[in-house]
Parts: structure tokens; sequence; C-alpha cells
């Protein structure tokens, strides 16, 4: 990743630093997650398990330090490919011990070393995020729908910006009352292992444009969830289900999951 949050995979973190570096992928490893564990990936899962057997091909698409794409090889038991903008956060991920299959650097908006449809499914979770523009979300969308084969499912996991200025258990967005257009920053907290909160600079990605922005780049037949507590009970870790009231996360889900097939 380069220094600045509108040229990378992650978003920014403080005034004018971003995901970089060793230091800033070690800072997004500690990122602690409960809402998006409870609410997001459980249902990435489920929905990647659907349509994808085991030993196939999942590409893990913005994958950080590879906790993620861990779970999904484990659960799903797929050959996982994970592959992130930062050299600093593969580095990471290959250092901790991941069951992950390969890790594939992205140079200038096209992943190194992955064919045209090589992928049976893709996931993308989080990075919409870190995209400042319409140009730079399609770009992602295009280079996705080129690893897929088609008929693939692509699944994306998002914030829902509308969700502004609510605590959740691990994070607030933006500010209460605040209409954001598509692209525009808006400053996000995130609870960190230790109990302490960092703010990240992201930009606003309205859940209502993605569809659309997905048909432009190839897909079809695009499905939006909003997974609730209810649902989650049945579904995530029974520890971390059971270790909060989750009232904010009842009152209003943050989180959105659309999926899609390759055309």
């Amino acid at each position: 990743m380069s220094d600045s949050s509108e040229e990378t995979g992650r978003p920014g973190v403080g005034e004018g630093a971003a995901w970089s570096g060793r230091e800033g992928a070690q800072a997004f490893a500690a990122v602690e997650a409960a809402t998006d564990w409870l609410l997001g990936y459980p249902f990435v899962f489920k929905t990647l398990g659907r349509r994808l057997g085991a030993g196939e091909v999942l590409v893990d698409y913005g994958c950080g330090p590879g906790k993620v794409a861990d779970q999904a090889a484990r659960r799903l038991g797929a050959r996982v490919l994970a592959v992130d903008t930062s050299p600093e956060m593969l580095a990471l991920a290959r250092g901790s011990g991941l069951a992950v299959a390969e890790y594939h650097l992205v140079e200038n908006g096209r992943v190194t070393g992955l064919p045209d449809g090589c992928a049976d499914a893709v996931m993308c979770n989080h990075v919409l995020a870190s995209l400042p523009t319409e140009e730079a979300v399609l770009a992602v969308f295009t280079e996705i729908r080129r690893l897929l084969r088609p008929g693939a499912p692509f699944v994306l996991l998002a914030t829902d910006p509308d969700c502004g200025g609510m605590d959740y258990a691990s994070l607030r967005i933006g500010e209460t009352g605040q209409a954001y257009r598509p692209g525009a920053r808006l400053t996000v907290r995130l609870r960190r292992t230790d109990g302490s909160w960092q703010e990240v600079r992201n930009h606003a990605w309205p859940v209502a444009v993605i569809p659309a922005l997905l048909e432009r780049t190839g897909f079809r037949g695009v499905v939006q969830q909003r997974p609730s507590v209810e649902e989650a009970l049945a579904l995530a870790d029974p520890e971390l289900a059971n270790s909060r009231t989750w009232s904010a996360e009842r009152a209003r889900p943050p989180l959105v999951i659309t999926s899609a097939s390759a055309a």
C-alpha cells in the first residue's frame, strides 16, 4: 500500500496515515470486529457454502491479515487464495499459520499470478469503504469479474452508512442524521482487542447503489441481505453470541451481504 488511503485497499488511520507498512498491518490485525463476526462473516460463509464445493477455489479479495480467509478455508473446505494491495498485510498473513493455499499481490488494479476465470467464488469484505470514487469501485468489481468463471458467485460484505451514530459493539459508523453521498468521507470508530478505540477514515457507499454497479461490471442476479441478531444466534460462535446483549445491533443491523453471479 502507498501512504494515501485513496490509493490503497484499506482506509486511512488518523489524520494522514493509512494501514500501510508493517505497523499499519499490525494495527489492522488488532481490530476486534465482534459485530462483523456476529452479523457479517458467518453469513458470508453460509452464502458461499450454498454454491461452493470442498476443494474448489475461493478468492478473498482484500484479505488483510487473513483471519477471514483462514476461517473460510476451515469452515468451507475450500482452497482459499488470499489477495491484497499490501505486501505487509500478505506477509503478516503468511506468518500466522493460516489455512490459506496461496497469497497474491494486487498491483495496478490486477491480481498478480491469477488467470482469467480461475475462481469458483470470490468474497470481498469491507473493501468498498476504502474506495473514494465510483470508478475505483467499478475497477475492483471488474477485476473480481475477471477472476470468476461464468456463473460463479461473488459475495460482498459492507457496512451501511445510513446506520450513522449507532454505538455498536465494535464500531460506530459516521454521524447521526448525516446523509452520505456515494464516496463521501466518513469517520468510523473501531474497537481494538485491547479495548481501546481507533478512528479511521472511510468512504461511504450506500448499499442501494451497489446492485447497479455490479450489473455494470458483468454480474447478474444481485441479492441483498441484512442479517439480524436473531438469525445470527443460530449461526455465529455461541460464546460470542452470548457475550453481549447486542442492543444496537438488534435495533438497527449495520451490515449488508450482497451476492451476485458472474454473467
